[in-house]
């Protein structure tokens, strides 16, 4: 660049417009998108690390997609090409995949290729790009507002991470304002503007979550506006009125919003909401959506969503419909409206969808013949007997008689299932009855039933499976997961924090939960911690968790010193607040980690509820005496307000975090585990001073040694290499903070 070009280019930056020279540079002035690039998260990480793969950002407009790609043309190491999918061709294409060809060839160089409007190539450019994106010559990162699983080619949607981004809120909207009006260098920040608080909301209020339709009404004001005798610009509420006099409105009558603002009308209609649904048919007729268009979708909802509920449904919708088409426009609103409202407040019932189930059934089955009693007997009654033995129903009481109408393949198969809902509620008894009757006629009048009873032959795979072991700790184990997970299940970008990771059972699992989040997980000691580490050695660097070794307290300092901005929107524990040596300090830790909306997720194992081994023995073979005493003694040593394993219950779970000013929410579920008692774990179970207390310490200062020996060897002689079902209670807690 000579020194013209570098004149020309400062000119135009100087009189760019404010939404242009605000755009943000860096990631810590990027405003919004909290779930895509918030600290901790996948893609701030992949920016930060320049580790980057191949992106597509979509979402609205204003919303920071080509402003990313900047700040990635910032930040990364790699070549950077632009380009705009509504200027470019395929020969730019070609020139941009030849530089990378050659800096990738020359220097090992990586290129980033950046198309906006990236929904805006054809086919035949989006496949251009294809081999080049697949074999890694260029990292693609492309922009559109429009849904890319519509728009975009399959085949580089599929090799692209997809990332959405959402409209700003009113608070990231105002800090935009903020920065325009403090900005001294690229904003108003060397001008004396007053922006009053009632024009600023009206600003916010109106850009409905666009930044630059925000930025360019408030130059337009600044502008706009003579300065006063001071000097001093004044944006009273009457300028930003003028400003931005119609809220923007997203909706393609082809693209995303369409489908999407139907889909919540249509929703909100089938939910009996009628304020929802007024909503949302007043963004469609706000936006320019043809009105007859509503109407076919509510007439089809009549019959699909009301249908015999309400068999008047279809009658009005489509007066309705008539209606509007004799006076259209505005006054055609009333009949939409009202079409709207009947359909949201009847009775529902979607029994209608039989159909489908019977169509189903036609397509899955052979074709079967049509009954001989139900074909048509004008032609050939007399010479084939078709039409034979058909009841004809007007000969009968009630118009009714019980026979048979399906195939025979088919008798007894259910298809219509009516609600008890408006009209249908009176049609749900007869039918029920009708098809009783129906079904005693088919079993007295039939010449035999089918033999149903089938005897399948030896099967040593089945056999060997019901002589495994009994134990299915793996499997239960995955089941507690699920649940846990299940009670606040993540969404795609969270943050998640492990409390006590030791196998990895909820960290592996909230890896796959949050692919475009990140996982922390805290291991209790050093074997644990080298056991997750090399499981994580074999995930790409920037998808592994981040292990902490550390103490509640020592995680509390590690969190603040590395990552002090960082909260989590889930932190979850399997048998973590046991480990807690000050309970109340864990709970307030909790706290100061849990992000806005964040929710804690805990399963404890109870130990006060858990097995007893006097109760797997037979224990006739003992003293009455000596078996109260056992019994009594694993009472008190359950039960003792010394051991912090055992000094808890579900309630202090409950209360602790009452007081922490959290919502909770508990259950408790009873486990049976199938465990197999080897001799090794029978030891282990008697000895003496052990680290932790073996079950002999905890019930010894109960009993006599005599006691302690008789009952050893009655659990060697009754238990040694058997598989019991081993009992214990588990607790979970969902806990979120009270607003």
């Amino acid at each position: 660049m000579d020194l013209f070009d570098h004149n020309r280019q400062a000119q135009i930056d100087r009189e760019a417009p404010l939404a242009a020279r605000m755009r943000p540079r860096t990631l810590d002035e990027f405003v919004g998108q909290d779930a895509v690039v918030g600290p901790g998260r996948l893609l701030r990480r992949a920016i930060q690390a320049d580790q980057l793969s191949s992106l597509i950002f979509f979402g609205p407009p204003g919303t920071g997609k080509t402003t990313l790609a900047q700040i990635i043309a910032n930040t990364t190491s790699a070549h950077f090409i632009a380009v705009n999918a509504v200027l470019a061709g395929v020969k730019d294409l070609r020139e941009g995949i030849a530089q990378a060809q050659d800096l990738r060839g020359r220097y090992g160089r990586r290129t980033i290729l950046f198309v906006d409007e990236v929904h805006r190539f054809n086919k035949a450019q989006q496949d251009a790009l294809l081999p080049w994106v697949e074999n890694g010559t260029v990292i693609l990162i492309g922009a559109t507002t429009e849904n890319p699983y519509f728009e975009v080619n399959k085949a580089l949607v599929s090799r692209s991470r997809l990332f959405q981004l959402q409209s700003l809120g009113p608070e990231e909207l105002r800090r935009v304002v903020h920065q325009a009006l403090t900005d001294p260098e690229r904003g108003y920040g060397n001008r004396p503007i007053h922006l009053e608080p009632d024009a600023l909301e009206h600003l916010v209020n109106v850009a409905n979550g666009d930044a630059r339709a925000l930025l360019n009404a408030l130059e337009l004001a600044v502008e706009t506006t003579p300065p006063d005798n001071a000097g001093n610009i004044t944006i009273p509420l009457a300028v930003a009125e003028e400003s931005i006099q119609r809220r923007a409105v997203l909706y393609d009558k082809e693209g995303d919003a369409h489908f999407d603002t139907i889909s919540a009308f249509i929703k909100s209609v089938r939910g009996s909401d009628p304020d929802a649904a007024l909503y949302w048919l007043a963004r469609m007729v706000y936006a320019g959506e043809d009105p007859r268009f509503i109407l076919r979708r509510l007439i089809i909802l009549a019959s699909e969503d009301v249908g015999l509920a309400d068999p008047q449904a279809v009658a009005v919708v489509t007066s309705c419909a008539d209606a509007f088409d004799r006076i259209g426009m505005p006054e055609g609103r009333y009949p939409l409206a009202q079409a709207t409202l009947y359909l949201a407040t009847a009775p529902k019932s979607n029994s209608t969808m039989g159909f489908f189930e019977a169509l189903a059934t036609v397509e899955r089955e052979r074709e079967a013949a049509v009954p001989n009693p139900l074909r048509d007997a004008n032609r050939d009654k007399a010479d084939l007997g078709h039409g034979q033995g058909y009841l004809y129903p007007h000969a009968y009481r009630d118009h009714w008689v019980a026979q048979q109408y399906l195939p025979n393949g088919l008798q007894g198969q259910v298809f219509y299932q009516p609600s008890s809902q408006g009209y249908e509620a009176a049609l749900q008894t007869q039918v029920a009855q009708r098809r009783e009757a129906q079904l005693a006629a088919l079993v007295d009048g039939s010449s035999g039933l089918p033999d149903v009873l089938t005897y399948s032959p030896d099967d040593p795979a089945r056999d060997r499976w019901l002589q495994r072991t009994l134990s299915q700790a793996g499997v239960q184990l995955g089941q507690v997961r699920d649940r846990l997970f299940d009670l606040a299940p993540p969404q795609r970008h969270h943050r998640i924090l492990d409390l006590h990771a030791r196998t990895g059972l909820l960290t592996w699992e909230a890896l796959r939960r949050v692919p475009e989040g990140q996982v922390y997980a805290r291991v209790h000691n050093a074997q644990d911690y080298e056991a997750l580490a090399e499981q994580a050695a074999a995930l790409p660097e920037l998808h592994r968790p981040a292990l902490v070794h550390a103490d509640y307290e020592a995680l509390s300092a590690y969190l603040a010193a590395h990552s002090p901005d960082l909260a989590f929107e889930r932190i979850v524990g399997r048998n973590a607040f046991g480990q807690a040596v000050n309970r109340e300090r864990f709970v307030d830790i909790l706290r100061q980690w849990l992000a806005p909306g964040g929710v804690v997720l805990l399963v404890e194992t109870i130990p006060r509820h858990s097995q007893r081994i006097s109760s797997l023995v037979d224990a006739s073979s003992l003293s009455k005496a000596l078996v109260k005493r056992w019994q009594q003694a694993e009472e008190n040593a359950l039960a003792s307000s010394d051991d912090p394993r055992f000094n808890w219950q579900a309630d202090t779970l409950e209360t602790l975090f009452h007081q922490a000013r959290f919502t909770v929410q508990l259950s408790t579920n009873r486990l049976h585990t199938g465990i197999y008692l080897s001799e090794a774990l029978l030891q282990r179970w008697f000895a003496v001073d052990h680290h932790p207390p073996s079950y002999r310490d905890q019930i010894a200062p109960h009993l006599s040694e005599k006691d302690l020996a008789a009952i050893q060897t009655l659990c060697q002689r009754q238990l040694t290499a058997q598989t019991i079902d081993w009992q214990s209670t588990l607790v979970y807690l969902k806990a979120s903070l009270t607003a």
